[in-house]
């Protein structure tokens, strides 16, 4: 599978270098058109195409959830561009890109419906020079025209600890180990193709049994424990597994794979001009060992920023960097803080190659309400995968360090050196609510805080996690439904998909350290889109207090009321009050909380509650 970037007539297996994270990364099934196969571990990634990224702060992030090994980020390997389509499948820059391998290994033939793995031999894969996109199997079950496809079985199993298997067909048909040797067959015995509908057979000893029953909640006797094994690292997981039974999944299910990123905006921590573009060039300057290698680099080129300093001026910028100025006492999993300093004093932040900042008045209607909107004009995200889980999302959690560690499904057998990441350039406007109006708040609704956080008990619990952890208080709750309110409304007007304008909610009580409550909604496409100045001209205060005035007026009523208005925070499974997709939800790239912490009674009266309004 190749990585490309640019929108030339696409080949088969082509995806964007920011979808090797997002979408289709490690651990990941990818439908190709004969065959389904699955995105393999770091251990198999050519590293030698991939080009180096700095972004010093998330690195510390990085090493401090997998280890102090980690010391570089890389992109996805990508083959050198050729332009035309005159080129060879065979050539060797089409060779290069992220591997993949089958799986499920268990396969159907199209027509005889026979049942067998690869390995069993029975099935004969066939390559077509020039023509990789009809790579397949088949089966010579005929003697007439051309041999019937082979398709992926499409029942696998998997458990919470990130492990994924073939589905115990034998095992499940005959109702536990056996030896009968006959050959299995799947058949559809309904129209509707849902597992009720499918049937499995051995013709050796003439058992049948419906797929409806390895699901639901009686099927815990039925299915075997866990064998703990990790196809894309190829092998079993050597610390085993504890899961009694495995859960049955369906090929293509949305919570079979989902990706643990962390991620960091680049905010210029330097205070002079030198030290910034040291900053920016620091992927390159840091393997800088002596000023004669120094020397080196001025020479190749790779000084060109940096070509109106001499060669002792950077070196002696290059230690004080490698020494540290005594700021590095921070938490390196706490991201948000070092952004929320720079954005919240954008006085002192210097500009750079990727990053800008304007500040604006409120607009009329809010200044009270606002301290301060800051217009981010340039910014940078880098982003990277530290792991991934199965069946239950780390957007659950607050961050990727609080998600438990055997949930987090590992990406290469070793400990990994690199990780695999992306970044993106885009623009923002970020929102600084008054503190003191806030608290205010806080203090006023006592009540509903309570409400809140006994629902948070609940809903942990149910997950069976520690309850008392990570609650975010109703100060949270405020901004995170602000900053969807706002989203929506963005969307509508600035010709943004909402898919592609992110949030990124600064709050902390003051009980945990000093206080932060503000949003900055920016644009995170990997495309241009997001450069496009689009978002940064809908913050002038003329045309922002009307958005912010719109997405209000949305928020107090929703299609859905009165049920919407009348949701209570501990109802369900669902850790959220008056909000629903027809009101509040946002795509789940762009909620950093899958879509929970969030109601709309917070920010404006609704049919069901009028007293709780923040801005009333």
């Amino acid at each position: 599978m190749t990585t490309s970037s640019h929108m030339r007539k696409s080949e088969v297996g082509e995806v964007r270098p920011s979808q090797t994270l997002t979408t289709f990364g490690i651990g990941s099934l990818v439908d190709l058109p004969n065959m389904s196969v699955i995105v393999m571990g770091l251990d198999d990634w050519p590293n030698a195409h991939s080009n180096e990224i700095a972004e010093e702060r998330l690195l510390r992030s990085a090493q401090s959830i997998l280890g102090p090994q980690v010391s570089r980020f890389l992109t996805p390997p990508r083959g050198p561009e050729t332009q035309g389509s005159q080129t060879n499948w065979f050539d060797e820059a089409r060779q290069i890109g992220v591997p993949v391998a089958p799986f499920p290994r268990w396969m159907v033939c199209s027509k005889c419906r026979l049942l067998a793995p690869i390995s069993s031999g029975l099935f004969e894969p066939k390559v077509y020079p020039y023509r990789p996109d009809r790579a397949c199997y088949v089966h010579n079950c005929t003697t007439q025209g051309r041999s019937p496809l082979v398709v992926p079985a499409r029942f696998m199993v998997t458990c919470e600890h990130g492990h994924l298997d073939d589905f115990p067909w034998v095992e499940f048909l005959h109702q536990g180990p056996t030896d009968c040797k006959g050959l299995l067959y799947l058949y559809e015995v309904g129209a509707s193709g849902e597992a009720l509908d499918v049937e499995v057979k051995c013709d050796g000893c003439g058992v049948r049994r419906r797929m409806g029953q390895a699901f639901g909640p009686n099927n815990r006797t039925v299915m075997p424990a866990c064998r703990g094994r990790r196809p894309q690292l190829r092998d079993i997981d050597p610390n085993g597994c504890d899961q009694d039974h495995v859960k049955p999944m369906l090929q293509g299910a949305s919570n079979l794979w989902f990706p643990v990123l962390i991620s960091a905006l680049s905010v210029p921590q330097a205070a002079d001009d030198l030290g910034r573009l040291i900053e920016d060039n620091w992927a390159v300057l840091e393997k800088a060992t002596s000023i004669d290698v120094l020397k080196a680099f001025r020479l190749i080129g790779q000084l060109k920023d940096l070509s109106k300093y001499n060669d002792d001026q950077i070196w002696e910028a290059i230690q004080k960097k490698n020494q540290g100025t005594g700021e590095e006492v921070e938490d390196p999993d706490d991201l948000k803080s070092p952004e929320w300093k720079v954005f919240s004093n954008p006085s002192k932040a210097k500009a750079s190659r990727t990053f800008k900042l304007r500040t604006v008045d409120p607009p009329t209607d809010f200044t009270k309400h606002f301290e301060k909107i800051v217009l981010v004009e340039k910014l940078r995200e880098v982003r990277a995968l530290v792991g991934f889980t199965r069946i239950m999302s780390p957007r659950d959690f607050d961050s990727a360090a609080d998600l438990p560690p055997e949930n987090r499904a590992k990406i290469s057998r070793k400990d990994p050196t690199w990780l695999p990441a992306c970044e993106t350039r885009g623009e923002g406007i970020f929102f600084q609510f008054s503190e003191k109006l806030i608290q205010d708040w806080v203090t006023k609704n006592h009540a509903y805080e309570r409400e809140f956080e006994v629902g948070h008990q609940a809903w942990r619990a149910s997950k069976n996690l520690e309850p008392n952890k990570g609650y975010p208080g109703i100060r949270y709750v405020l901004l995170h439904t602000f900053a969807h309110a706002l989203i929506r409304q963005l969307a509508i007007e600035c010709g943004y998909t909402s898919a592609s304008i992110t949030e990124r909610i600064y709050s902390r009580n003051p009980a945990d350290g000093d206080p932060m409550a503000g949003v900055l909604i920016y644009t995170a496409a990997p495309d241009s889109e997001g450069t496009l100045g689009g978002l940064c001209a809908l913050g002038e205060p003329d045309k922002l207090g009307r958005h912010i005035r719109r997405a209000l007026e949305k928020m107090s009523l929703c299609a859905s009321d009165p049920l919407c208005s009348e949701h209570t925070v501990g109802s369900g499974e669902k850790l959220h009050g008056a909000s629903c997709h027809a009101c509040s939800f946002l795509p789940e790239t762009s909620c950093e909380r899958g879509n929970k912490y969030l109601d709309r009674s917070a920010l404006v009266p609704t049919v069901e509650r009028t007293n709780l309004a923040f801005f009333g």
